[in-house]
């Protein structure tokens, strides 16, 4: 099996380009997607070519504005789908997650608060931080009820100094604050498992997100922000998780993760 995860930054615009080339060429079980900037029933109009999947879609109230979807091929047993989360405002603002229960494992597709300040000067890093509380809570909440959980995301934090290209210069920098890893580090105590380093526990230069400035991505100098996370007794179902870095579409790379 294979889930692809990615950040497309505004999925109007990719459906137009370059998308069904990209499902067609990595023909993924399930495509989790983030930062969808679109409601349901403007995206319907640019993918109706995507027959073989079903999807779901959050409902969220901001258009324009961050945005998770699922797909998932027609074959796959699905147990039930989720969409909104009424009890906890912080998942459910934005639409920041799905979910799909399969017949073996629970996906949480999620894109997680980015920290900044916002326009109107509300600072957003205790927000962000409440959000992993909430996710840290739901998640054991799932694993308590025996399921195995496979969580996806645009992360927003470099969890440690090989996960950025310069973390001195970076270390008082939204998504690399010491705050921010700790909270990664409270996750990862829960039990959980980072796939990616799991499998390359001393590998550098891998990163999934690159500014638009400076020529960030052909120097490869920027950051790892895009994870897949599992419990950790379902570690032994993965194969490989992989950054697609040869897909140039977004300001995030894809990334892939292989499940027996």
């Amino acid at each position: 099996m294979k889930i692809i995860s990615w950040n497309v930054n505004w999925i109007r615009a990719v459906a137009k380009k370059w998308f069904k080339e990209f499902v067609e060429k990595y023909s993924p079980d399930i495509l989790c997607i983030q930062e969808t900037k679109a409601f349901e029933d403007q995206f319907i109009k640019e993918l109706g070519w995507l027959e073989w999947y079903r999807y779901v879609w959050h409902t969220w109230t901001r258009a324009g504005y961050a945005g998770t979807a699922i797909f998932y091929k027609q074959e796959l047993k699905v147990l039930d789908t989720k969409n909104h989360f009424w009890e906890i405002e912080h998942f459910h603002e934005d639409g920041r997650i799905t979910e799909v229960e399969f017949d073996n494992f629970v996906l949480l597709n999620w894109y997680y608060p980015n920290g900044w300040t916002r326009a109107d000067g509300t600072e957003m890093v205790d927000y962000k931080l409440e959000f992993y509380d909430h996710i840290i809570s739901y998640a054991n909440k799932l694993v308590k009820e025996w399921k195995n959980i496979v969580l996806t995301w645009d992360f927003n934090i470099c969890h440690t100094e090989i996960d950025i290209a310069r973390p001195k210069e970076n270390e008082n920098s939204i998504w690399f604050l010491p705050v921010e890893r700790a909270k990664v580090w409270e996750l990862l105590d829960n039990w959980y498992i980072d796939t990616f380093r799991y499998k390359y526990p001393s590998k550098t230069d891998t990163y999934s997100w690159w500014s638009y400035r400076a020529w960030a991505r052909p120097r490869n100098v920027w950051w790892r922000i895009d994870y897949f996370v599992v419990n950790n007794w379902f570690i032994d179902k993965i194969l490989d998780t992989t950054y697609l870095t040869e897909e140039h579409w977004s300001d995030h790379c894809p990334i892939m993760l292989e499940l027996k």
